[in-house]
């Protein structure tokens, strides 16, 4: 059984059991138009019904969940028309995140972003899934924030619940893991040297690698 169990003490509680259902659902722990019955999801999260159902609420609302009739909730599925689109954005959005990132971020952003990348390197060998996917997580959050940029920040994390169920699939093929951690490197150095031409060139290209990734694994799937 996926134990993963809330922390209480963390700030608002609801908020921990949503996260802890969207990476059951980004671990492909519940499949895209699998059934997400409340008994296994209080099981899995340690927290009552009420608190699962609002999360599942909010998960519906950022359209990771579905409520079907008669069947209750299951993960939403993504056509590839649909995870096409959010490529395309996210590329665009994580291009100008990267930019903004290399023109503007000071001396304390860019330790926090080679720190945020030292650990999502360590964590991508022999950590577990879900220690990859918070790493993962929090390098993204550096870069939207030492880019400066809120509004650019509000926009990716309307898509993220998506991204990460694409990013799972992406990173579920052989060599993918390698291949990201290799890109990722290769965008790190362009940020801390400030080169926002090549930075925005190289966050595209990781995206686009992903997609293609991803893309194929969805229409096979």
């Amino acid at each position: 059984m996926l134990d993963l169990k809330v922390e209480r003490q963390a700030a608002p509680l609801r908020h921990g059991v949503t996260d802890s259902i969207r990476n059951a659902i980004a671990l492909g722990h519940f499949r895209p138009g699998e059934r997400m019955p409340e008994r296994v999801l209080c099981e899995i999260t340690g927290v009552s019904r009420t608190l699962v159902r609002e999360a599942l609420r909010q998960l519906e609302s950022e359209g990771l969940v579905q409520v079907v009739p008669h069947r209750g909730p299951v993960v939403a599925k993504l056509s590839v028309k649909e995870a096409q689109d959010i490529y395309r954005v996210r590329a665009e959005l994580e291009g100008l995140a990267s930019e903004l990132f290399a023109e503007a971020a000071d001396d304390a952003a860019q330790a926090r972003l080679r720190e945020a990348f030292a650990t999502l390197k360590a964590a991508s060998v022999g950590a577990s899934s879900l220690d990859r996917l918070r790493a993962k997580n929090a390098f993204y959050e550096s870069l939207l924030t030492g880019s400066g940029n809120s509004a650019l920040g509000t926009s990716l994390h309307f898509l993220n619940s998506r991204i990460m169920l694409l990013r799972a699939m992406s990173l579920q093929a052989p060599g993918r893991v390698e291949e990201s951690i290799r890109e990722l490197g290769a965008l790190v150095e362009a940020l801390v040297a400030r080169d926002a031409a090549k930075a925005r060139t190289l966050a595209v290209a990781h995206v686009g690698n992903a997609a293609k990734v991803a893309l194929d694994a969805l229409a096979k799937g």
